[in-house]
């Protein structure tokens, strides 16, 4: 260990003293607990990466003679967690900056008083669905060292604006550049359905406005797909069919995010969904807990929210809730724990919490309500891997492997449990205590993913 303390004290002292990363030729974290997801729990064993990647994990794990040596006695290892929607890695857009609020601000500035008033769908207003996450993502981004400081070393990240909100990415939570980061793009689209407040752009100003346009723009890239093949096939003599930019995001699109907070939201997706003969997931989820059986038989891939609903901080102390709001708050951390025992697959993200501690203090949350240890760990990784198509490089610690691991002193999301390191591509972090024990520098920036559907 003494070894480990001198190479953290060169590396803070060429980083001038800031946030520091480490690159060595090999490391090995020898002797360690290691929760390999994929199977069995191996209580002393050891874990080898070279160039980003695992080359190595087992009890005869060997070290090679140029690697760094961690004495992991008394050490778990856990692979990278894994945040199925967010916006970490991607900038605020100006509109946004300033700290608190949510991504409202930022969707109803790109609708100005100085925009044409959308009439119909063929205006295609509030769809950025071209835009790209994978060419917004940077590592200046102050949000990844907190992320990284609650054992996060990946994100599916995607940008905010509007209804059809663009192309998200698989990330990693560090890099040189954005473009050392991303992993794999694009990994899905993301629909939020946005209500009233678009000025002068009229429609789609309700949720039936919304789904309908959701609808139509999938009938449009139908049918654009059929003319590209017409003329592709019979270019000779007929008219090129035009570009379209909105669609050609959607083409691109490998699944869609549909919002479904809400019980009501839930069958309105489940039934709205096959109309647009793309593969899909649901997020938000907090009211499950009424339709487990549909969604079990169903069997969509689930992202739950870990922003848990509670009294407003800032409510009036005077208001009653209501019986309802008393039931979704009381039960919500329990869905979790009954998609587990249904055997329905579901993620963990993170909407919009950007304290260490009180990403801690969610999950242990839902554990407190039902879910088991071993559950959250998958929801974290492999789950979440499996469900963006990315297992056979993220969500457990298998040789091959992108080298993401956690390594804490103490099980996963107990109160005095600490990361000792994180490991992102092989590149070593050493996450202050202060950062995971305390509210993130600034007091945050915005509360992240809408979990439903948005008044604005």
């Amino acid at each position: 260990m003494k070894q480990a303390r001198v190479s953290l004290l060169v590396g803070l002292i060429l980083s001038g003293g800031g946030v520091f990363a480490q690159t060595h030729a090999a490391v090995a974290i020898k002797d360690a607990r290691v929760i390999t997801v994929s199977g069995e729990e191996l209580p002393k064993a050891t874990v080898v990466m070279r160039n980003g990647l695992i080359t190595d994990v087992g009890v005869a794990a060997g070290v090679p003679a140029d690697a760094w040596v961690i004495d992991g006695n008394g050490l778990t290892i856990y692979p990278g967690f894994i945040d199925a929607l967010s916006t970490w890695g991607i900038p605020a857009p100006p509109a946004a900056r300033g700290g608190g609020g949510t991504t409202q601000p930022a969707a109803a500035a790109a609708t100005t008083t100085t925009e044409p008033r959308a009439r119909g769908p063929e205006d295609r207003p509030q769809t950025f669905s071209y835009e790209r996450a994978a060419d917004l993502v940077t590592p200046t981004d102050s949000r990844l060292e907190i992320a990284r400081a609650a054992g996060f070393t990946t994100a599916a990240t995607y940008p905010t604006r509007g209804i059809f909100q663009g192309l998200g990415a698989m990330i990693d939570l560090a890099g040189q550049r954005g473009r050392d980061m991303v992993i794999v793009q694009p990994i899905g689209q993301q629909i939020s359905f946005r209500q009233g407040g678009f000025g002068r752009t009229g429609f789609p100003g309700s949720l039936m406005g919304n789904i309908s346009y959701v609808r139509q723009l999938f009938l449009d890239l139908d049918q654009y797909q059929q003319a590209k093949q017409i003329y592709a096939s019979n270019p000779t003599g007929n008219r090129r069919p035009e570009y379209d930019h909105a669609l050609e995001g959607l083409a691109e699109s490998p699944r869609l995010l549909l919002p479904a907070g809400e019980s009501q939201q839930i069958d309105r997706m489940l039934h709205f969904a096959p109309e647009l003969k793309k593969p899909f997931l649901l997020y938000g989820l907090h009211e499950a807990y009424e339709r487990i059986d549909l969604l079990k038989q169903t069997n969509a891939p689930l992202l739950v929210s870990l922003k848990w609903p509670e009294k407003p901080k800032d409510g009036d102390p005077s208001e009653i809730p209501s019986f309802r709001e008393l039931t979704i708050r009381d039960r919500a951390p329990s869905v979790p724990g009954l998609l587990a025992k249904a055997g329905v697959r579901f993620a963990f993200y993170s909407d919009g919490i950007e304290s260490a501690a009180e990403l801690k203090k969610a999950l242990k949350k839902a554990l407190d309500a039902g879910l088991s240890r071993a559950d959250a760990i998958r929801a974290l990784t492999l789950n979440a891997a499996e469900i963006y198509g990315v297992a056979d490089r993220l969500g457990t610690i298998e040789k091959g492997k992108i080298a993401n691991l956690v390594v804490t002193k103490g099980d996963a999301f107990e109160e005095k449990t600490t990361v000792e390191y994180v490991f992102v591509d092989g590149q070593e972090f050493h996450p202050s205590k202060e950062l995971q024990q305390g509210p993130p520098p600034g007091g945050g920036r915005r509360s992240g993913i809408p979990s439903g559907e948005v008044e604005q």
